[in-house]
């Protein structure tokens, strides 16, 4: 376990190091999205029964911070990693596949929660209420986290220069995050693109987040968790794979 710690904490301290880019930010721009969005929409849009506008945006923005934050680590970690060369010092350590990738995969969730719980701070006095199902709240936080940390790994390891990695961002994070009912209720939706969000792993994550906050949700919580802990189980399998192989690593 020494090797999977001391990588670990490398991780950590990574993003620490620099967090007023890799926390303070994103919580900023999440407050920023809160404050316009409330502004404009509060007076036209009603979700929930009971539920504000202004409350049922924030738990969509939470998950937003925190999926694309935990995506962020891991892929900008280790592609920086291979784009100087320093991946070499953690190839060759006695490290097997499962103990690299759960060091990026939890530093990943780390980084995640951390800016999700700012962004819970600094959004609380738009009226978001305590939990109705805190249980629920933890098990699609460290979920999500981890799908969309183990695609940031996948994606670190298939990358091979920044701009490669910045597509992988712009047309599939962004695109995933934005059409995942972060902003609206995709009962709103026409039925083709209501169906199209349905095959959105990050709806199920958003859907059973906020289940977790107003104990109403567009899916039951179960079915949330069955597809989001098998995308993550499925994800993590090909990180391994790939991880095992040393595919783009070893060369």
């Amino acid at each position: 376990m020494h090797g999977f710690l001391t990588l670990l904490k490398k991780e950590l301290v990574r993003f620490w190091k620099v967090s007023f880019q890799t926390v303070a930010a994103p919580v900023l721009m999440a407050l920023m999205y809160q404050l316009i969005f409330s502004h404009v929409m509060s007076r036209h849009a009603d979700i929930y029964p009971g539920v504000s506008y202004t409350a049922f945006l924030i738990p969509g923005l939470v998950m937003m911070s925190m999926a694309q934050n935990a995506f962020a680590n891991g892929s900008s970690s280790l592609i920086q990693s291979k784009i100087t060369g320093n991946i070499v010092f953690i190839l060759l350590p006695p490290l097997g596949p499962l103990e690299f990738f759960a060091a990026y995969l939890l530093a990943a969730v780390v980084r995640g929660l951390v800016v999700g719980l700012g962004v819970i701070v600094v959004t609380s006095g738009f009226g978001l209420p305590m939990p109705a199902h805190p249980l629920w709240v933890a098990l699609f936080a460290v979920l999500g986290c981890g799908v969309l940390g183990t695609l940031g790994v996948i994606a670190g390891i298939w990358a091979e220069k920044f701009d490669q990695l910045a597509a992988f961002q712009n047309f599939l994070i962004m695109p995933l995050t934005f059409l995942s009912g972060v902003f609206y209720s995709i009962n709103s939706l026409p039925d083709f693109w209501r169906t199209v969000s349905h095959l959105n792993p990050v709806f199920y994550m958003i859907d059973g987040f906020r289940f977790g906050f107003f104990g109403q949700a567009d899916i039951n919580p179960a079915i949330s968790a069955g597809v989001v802990g098998t995308s993550f189980l499925l994800l993590a399998g090909l990180a391994l794979r790939l991880i095992a192989k040393g595919y783009k690593l070893r060369h």
